[in-house]
């Protein structure tokens, strides 16, 4: 595994040096914990690194910028797919003040801020989030804003439930605005393949909302096949977060319920959804601190408690991420 990583990351210094005087920004951003788990009255702890990643930011004219994410502590899965372990690396055109172009590896367009957020922002996540195959995939996509701050995008890529290797597409359609100054959205319409080439529907409404100091996010995401009897409310997700700043200090809260049906399976009795088990009924919660001694991009301190009605394992975590610039601020 170790060539096919090497590969990728000749690839990333490559490309930031043969474009080394339109690079505006370039740094790495690592994250630390020390993580405390309590089951049935039985304690374990350690402590851990879970990110570190290279970013780099750049442009090759005034219209085509680019951009790279690599994660520099994850594995490659498979020596046919050895950009596994990169998020980002895309080139993207402004042809006009209204379209724009995008190839290469992008986030796959699935509405929610939740699935939106960095993952070094994140403290813990959904199932739906956490068992999808892969967040970010090889493919193209278009943005058309027909009015300023409101966007229609549409993606054609590598299918978020595959390996990245198979013949397998997503096809994603979006709706990225806002309805009020302090209401933002990103909805998004999902038609995607899993290995087996049988479609699933997502229909993900992803709802941002900011009064002052206080933020709110609501993401209702309803998953369905078009063979299944119930289409509605059958399968579904709806997750939440508050975060209220204090100054240097965040005081967040987040929870959310996913179901999935038990009819939800063919013929054969296979599961139509490949990420949400039939017969799921989870529900996850958590409340932490977070604080800002050098303002809000260098140094991150949190206090994270969380558990689910799965395992019922209380987790606490504590640590610190930090971010190291290279070239730009």
């Amino acid at each position: 595994m170790k060539k096919p990583i090497c590969t990728a990351i000749l690839v990333i210094v490559s490309l930031a040096a043969s474009a080394q005087e339109r690079i505006d920004r370039m740094y790495i951003d690592t994250r630390a914990i020390f993580h405390q788990e309590v089951l049935d009255g039985a304690h374990s702890s350690q402590f851990k690194a879970d990110h570190l990643n290279l970013n780099i930011f750049g442009h090759i004219n005034d219209r085509i910028d680019y951009r790279v994410r690599q994660r520099l502590n994850k594995k490659v899965f498979d020596e046919n797919n050895i950009f596994n372990a990169t998020d980002f690396l895309y080139i993207n055109w402004q042809a006009s003040p209204r379209w724009e172009f995008l190839v290469g590896k992008d986030a796959v367009l699935i509405g929610g801020y939740e699935y939106d957020a960095v993952p070094i922002d994140v403290y813990f996540y959904s199932r739906f989030c956490d068992n999808l195959y892969q967040g970010f995939t090889l493919g193209v996509s278009a943005k058309y804003q027909f009015i300023k701050g409101q966007k229609l995008a549409f993606q054609i890529c590598n299918s978020p439930l595959s390996l990245g290797i198979e013949n397998v597409y997503a096809y994603n359609f979006g709706w990225i605005g806002s309805l009020m100054p302090w209401w933002e959205t990103i909805w998004t319409f999902n038609l995607v393949e899993d290995s087996d080439k049988r479609l699933i529907n997502y229909i993900a409404l992803g709802n941002h909302f900011q009064w002052g100091s206080l933020l709110f996010d609501l993401d209702f995401l309803n998953r369905a096949s078009f063979r299944q009897d119930g289409f509605f409310l059958t399968d579904y997700s709806v997750i939440s977060k508050v975060i209220w700043n204090v100054g240097k200090w965040n005081i967040c809260a987040k929870g959310g319920y996913e179901e999935n049906s038990l009819k939800n399976v063919d013929a054969q009795g296979r599961a139509f959804d490949n990420v949400i088990a039939p017969g799921t009924k989870y529900i996850y919660a958590g409340a932490g601190l977070e604080y800002f001694p050098l303002g809000l991009d260098k140094l991150r301190l949190h206090a994270v408690y969380y558990l689910d009605n799965d395992v019922q394992r209380h987790n606490f975590d504590i640590g610190l991420t930090w971010k190291v610039s290279i070239i730009g601020k």
